[in-house]
């Protein structure tokens, strides 16, 4: 991994994307995306992954995180090696997955052109965290992540959809708990 991939300053927050390979739209289904939540909740519970901002689109999630414990970089390792496993096995149990083959094909084929995978890969390798210790850098990525669904025609407002901070930063109940940026 490139030094400039790496997390330097564990005090501040930072800025990650989270793709998957080849930009397979598998976060369609409501119980991908759960599980990606469920995830992300269980790094925020045990392994002090503090969330400032997040939203899941089809094929990538954009956050804005930090850390109290350990290191990010080893979180976002953690939870990208478990949440790859449980979603490949939730596709293939998935009896009413119309796109299932297509996927069962294409995710070994992603691993095999990567030494470091035995049977699949399904994130990117990188994360491109970057520094956001400036609040108006903070503002410009908050704005660009809550509005991202609004961009993609999902819905009129950022705080409309259901997988992402914007509904907590407009005063409702969100999915994940978020310490809130003002």
């Amino acid at each position: 991994m490139s030094r400039n991939y790496k997390f330097h300053d564990q005090e501040k927050p930072y800025f990650v994307t989270l793709t998957t390979v080849l930009w397979i739209d598998v976060f369609t289904r409501r119980i991908y995306k759960d599980l990606f939540v469920e995830n992300i909740l269980y790094c925020i519970e045990n392994k002090g992954l503090i969330v400032y901002c997040w939203c899941l689109m089809s094929n990538h999630a954009h956050l804005i995180i930090g850390t109290g414990d350990l290191t990010m970089q080893g979180i976002l390792r953690d939870f990208k090696k478990y949440t790859s496993k449980a979603l490949i096995k939730k596709i293939k149990q998935n009896a009413a997955e119309s796109r299932k083959s297509w996927m069962e094909w294409l995710f070994p084929r992603a691993g095999q052109k990567n030494p470091n995978n035995r049977e699949y890969q399904f994130w990117q390798q990188h994360n491109q965290p970057k520094v956001v210790d400036y609040h108006e850098i903070i503002e410009q990525k908050m704005d660009y992540i809550h509005r991202n669904p609004v961009k993609a025609g999902w819905v009129q407002r950022p705080e409309d959809f259901l997988y992402s901070s914007a509904r907590t930063y407009a005063g409702q109940e969100g999915m994940l708990p978020v310490e809130v940026i003002r």
